[in-house]
């Protein structure tokens, strides 16, 4: 049984959704979110990212950072930017991508779930990545980048998602990226009891992107339970802001790999090496997507290959049977001596988002090879969660990517 339920939501004001909206945080460097706050004053990055108003010698995780964030956001609360909701609600938050919709709930779960796994992980958290959000979560009393989470497609709640989509929304723009995003309010008390009911029938939640912001988020509520011991489960710090989506809207990206250099192999004898597990078929100049499960591309001095697994390397296991396990496995650790691919400086990976020449421009430029991927299905993750494993780093990739700014939940009043 899943506690998903409505909130008070701290949002936009009229007109104004389309300048706060910004992309995650962390998909910027310094020196990019800089530029991008200096032309964009009223993005919500200034906000997630107040170490852009400090110069390069400040600290980026010093405490007037944090300090900053929360003036940032009590100002733009008195200014009149963020209004808050009276009444607890849920909000329909629809992404549309070169003509592909994805429609979620924007609702907060309960840290409970995550902490007994009803809310399913499929990656282990770094600490120093998850101090940075903790410290920003609890200076600020608010959670303002949702958790990117996944269920298998419930009935009731489709409906009533669908119903709602009829009466007009309360934001709609166009982002920079050309992505499309639309909002509304679900305002008919008995629609939220039919989604409140129909989660609590949900015995399975993932998370599908956001592990570190989840886990920083449930660390700040176990902090407000020590430090309120008479806490009686209600209270706002128990649950942590999501964007819930169905499973068959859902699309995960390839996450492709490009390596420094053949590990001392000439090409021909990479080649030969490969061939003992996959059938290895020159394609020539033109890029090559997989077009199924077991299929990789190879992109080697200006030729493209069709790499295709042969049985005896595949597995029914949901950990090694992953196309990304069996490249790591098979070639990446044995043949190019890439043990530990979050460690060894010589591999990189690229979103699928930035296309198949890009993989040809590293490849050319600062790299020597690049794989390209099939994609991991958002079943394949399930399968993983499920049976309590991991997957490899790097194993998926989606897009569109949620707003931070749009749904803010404050756990302090």
């Amino acid at each position: 049984m899943a506690i998903i339920k409505p909130f008070s939501c701290v949002r936009p004001s009229s007109g104004l959704a389309e300048q706060i909206a910004a992309l995650p945080y962390d998909v910027y460097n310094r020196r990019e979110a800089t530029e991008y706050v200096r032309s964009h004053p009223l993005s919500f990055l200034r906000i997630d990212r107040a170490d852009t108003l400090f110069d390069e010698s400040t600290d980026m995780y010093a405490d007037c950072v944090y300090e900053k964030a929360r003036e940032l956001f009590d100002d733009m609360i008195s200014r009149g930017e963020f209004i808050s909701d009276p009444e607890e609600g849920y909000y329909i938050y629809e992404l549309t991508m070169e003509g592909r919709a994805q429609t979620g709930i924007v609702a907060c779960a309960a840290i409970d779930d995550y902490q007994n796994n009803v809310i399913k992980k499929h990656e282990n958290t770094r600490e120093d990545k998850e101090l940075d959000r903790i410290r920003h979560v609890d200076a600020l009393s608010a959670q303002t980048g949702p958790i990117f989470l996944a269920y298998r497609t419930n009935r009731v709640i489709k409906s009533v998602v669908a119903e709602t989509k009829m009466n007009p929304p309360i934001y709609a723009f166009e982002a920079e990226d050309g992505v499309w995003h639309r909002v509304w309010k679900m305002v008919r008390p008995a629609d939220i009891e039919r989604v409140l009911r129909a989660f609590e029938q949900i015995s399975d939640i993932y998370i599908a992107d956001g592990h570190h912001r989840a886990a920083s988020a449930v660390k700040v509520g176990l902090k407000r339970r020590s430090e309120h011991p008479d806490y009686d489960g209600t209270e706002e710090f128990n649950f942590f802001l999501s964007v819930l989506f169905p499973d068959e809207e859902l699309m995960i990206m390839d996450y492709n790999r490009v390596v420094q250099d053949l590990n001392g192999y000439m090409p021909e004898e990479f080649l030969e090496e490969i061939g003992q597990c996959f059938e290895v078929e020159s394609v020539g100049a033109v890029p090559y997507a997989p077009e199924r499960k077991g299929t990789f591309g190879l992109y080697m001095d200006g030729v493209w290959y069709k790499l295709t697994a042969n049985p005896e390397i595949c597995s029914p296991d949901p950990v090694r049977g992953l196309d990304v396990s069996i490249l790591q496995e098979v070639i990446l650790d044995p043949i190019l001596g890439i043990r530990d691919p979050k460690s060894d400086k010589r591999i990189d990976f690229v979103g699928g988002i930035r296309g198949l020449k890009e993989l040809e421009r590293r490849a050319d430029s600062d790299m020597r090879i690049a794989f390209s991927m099939f994609p991991t299905s958002i079943h394949e993750l399930f399968a993983v969660a499920d049976a309590n494993r991991l997957m490899p780093p790097k194993s998926t990739w989606f897009e569109p990517k949620l707003r931070s700014g749009l749904f803010i939940h404050r756990f302090e009043r």
